[in-house]
């Protein structure tokens, strides 16, 4: 069985616009590149082909990881999940129980991670703590400088 990457529409929709950007802009504009780097001549020792091949490598590459996560994506409605516990989707304020600093955070897919829009991977230590607690839990992290406390303030699908 395949796995499924657990992601929200947003993410979906931003691979799905990389992924055209890539088929349709840049992947024709490398092919004319090493086109044009053919017309040079010589090509065991034309810098500019070998590095548009290099680059088409990427690109394509790059295509072929869309297309895989794009096929393995599971969209999670969270307009439907109740915010009673954590879940995926969930925008989750906490309290850091060592210095009173609140911390909001919406969970979200591996893909769409971005802790400077305060956006957490279902994947990282500290939402595998909260998955599946509820309001006022304490909930504890092991980090590179030991255990923190964390208490869940609320829980909501906005």
């Amino acid at each position: 069985m395949t796995e499924k990457f657990p992601m929200t529409k947003d993410g979906l929709d931003k691979l799905k616009s990389e992924l055209d950007t890539l088929k349709n802009i840049e992947r024709p504009n490398i092919i004319k590149a090493i086109s044009e780097a053919r017309e040079h001549g010589d090509l065991s020792e034309n810098a500019e082909y070998h590095a548009a091949r290099e680059k088409q490598s990427f690109i394509e590459g790059k295509i072929s990881e869309l297309e895989n996560k794009i096929s393995r994506a599971e969209v999670i409605d969270t307009s439907s999940l109740d915010n009673s516990r954590v879940t995926f989707g969930a925008t989750v304020q906490i309290t850091d129980l060592s210095n009173d600093k609140k911390h909001t955070y919406r969970i979200v897919g591996v893909d769409e991670a971005d802790i400077e829009k305060n956006l957490i991977s279902i994947s990282a230590p500290l939402c595998k703590a909260m998955i599946n607690k509820n309001i006022n839990d304490i909930i504890e992290v092991n980090t590179p400088n030991g255990v923190k406390e964390y208490q869940i303030n609320s829980i909501n699908f906005s």
